[in-house]
């Protein structure tokens, strides 16, 4: 197993006892069980929608062979089901309130801050890179908007043999830009940026940087003001270190030939610093609604975050493969840094061991996140398999509109 499986986002990976109240709790206003800020698990369902809910929860995760699942369902806002099955550790049951990664949610976040930027005329989309990041190859043929949609032209360095290789071998190492661009291979573009697509980590560690100069705001912080305060994101947070604050969802693979714990391997390589984010799964569909339902941008830039042009790209050539270059439809397309799937809004991020999943459904206002962690009989040739259980909870409670 190679860490090429853990690449935080594939774009085409979805074309494809009871539980008292505890002293001091109140329910919120959206119905789940809090305390201050807490996330905390529904009270155990005996019937109805939310027992359903939980039924697919519990047999996927038996079926799948995963070691944990937690998850919350929200409609307008409300708590249809919250909860955790299967321990986070030998003797410790996962909860709804423990910390994971949450890999390329941070990407969204950066489209999302860019389309509010454009929102302020502050930078047009079809703004150069080389305004801001003058030295980076191609800088002066590239623009914000292929940064951010994914069609530079770049090389994803997660696919380069020598960064896998070296990554697999030192799994603590903390990566620089400098480090993980290299990798990168960015004076030789897989095509005429702008007229192709294919998935690129480079893009989005090169966006954070534009970010950055942009707003002379450093990422972590920029984050912080746009994106979590607004939101209501009060269990996210960046990660400069492979540390995440307690408690800790604890995260397992046998990517590299065994069974071993990869909670603390370092982060470092799969962002720009400053959006490598772990937050508990409350934060993560509520997240999914407001990214998804453009709660931060206009309504012109929300049509671009769903359709920013990609449709109709993603030709294979001899130089882009099928596997890279993939076709981009009206039903499953890439959007301003999330997928857009049979209208649903999505990110799916896979690392190490986690792999996790928000998906939005405007037309519903129904928020799914889910964050799974892996046994050792998990087949892990499967990127993501919280994306199985999303579409399984979809089929559920959209059944004319389901996650493919």
């Amino acid at each position: 197993m190679t860490r090429k499986r853990t690449a935080l986002l594939c774009a085409g990976a979805l074309l494809i006892s009871s539980a008292p109240l505890l002293a001091g709790t109140t329910a919120s206003a959206d119905g789940a069980t809090r305390r201050g800020h807490d996330c905390v698990s529904s009270p155990t369902p005996t019937g109805g929608q939310a027992r359903a809910i939980l039924d697919v929860v519990e047999r996927d995760q038996r079926e799948l062979k995963l070691r944990a699942v937690v998850g919350r369902v929200t409609e307008h806002g409300r708590d249809l089901w919250t909860g955790a099955v299967g321990p986070s550790m030998t003797d410790v049951p996962a909860r709804p309130d423990m910390r994971f990664r949450a890999g390329s949610v941070g990407i969204a976040f950066m489209g999302t801050i860019l389309l509010q930027l454009v929102d302020e005329k502050r930078v047009s989309l079809d703004d150069r890179l080389s305004r801001w990041l003058p030295k980076v190859p191609h800088a002066n043929e590239i623009t914000l908007r292929m940064l951010a949609d994914t069609t530079s032209g770049f090389h994803d360095y997660v696919t380069d043999a020598a960064f896998l290789k070296e990554l697999e071998a030192h799994p603590f190492k903390h990566w620089t830009a400098q480090d993980i661009l290299s990798y990168a291979h960015l004076h030789d573009l897989l095509y005429k940026p702008g007229t192709n697509f294919s998935y690129s980590h480079a893009n989005f560690l090169l966006l954070g940087e534009a970010l950055e100069q942009i707003t002379h705001t450093r990422l972590d912080r920029l984050l912080e003001q746009r994106i979590y305060r607004p939101l209501g994101l009060h269990a996210t947070s960046n990660s400069y270190t492979p540390d995440m604050p307690s408690p800790v969802l604890h995260a397992f693979t046998s990517e590299r030939g065994k069974y071993e714990e990869s909670t603390f391997w370092n982060p470092s390589w799969t962002t720009a610093a400053g959006a490598v984010i772990n937050m508990d799964i409350c934060d993560l569909a509520r997240a999914g609604a407001g990214i998804g339902s453009g709660q931060t941008i206009s309504r012109k830039s929300y049509k671009t975050l769903l359709d920013p042009g990609t449709i109709g790209l993603g030709t294979p050539t001899t130089k882009c493969p099928a596997t890279v270059c993939m076709p981009q439809t009206e039903a499953v397309h890439f959007g301003v840094s999330v997928l857009v799937v049979n209208g649903w809004i999505v990110s799916n991020p896979s690392f190490s061991g986690y792999a996790a999943i928000m998906a939005y459904l405007p037309s519903k206002d129904l928020s799914i996140a889910l964050s799974v962690t892996y046994s050792p009989t998990t087949d892990q040739s499967v990127q993501n398999l919280s994306n199985n259980i999303a579409k399984d909870l979809s089929h559920l409670l959209v059944p004319n509109q389901p996650l493919g």
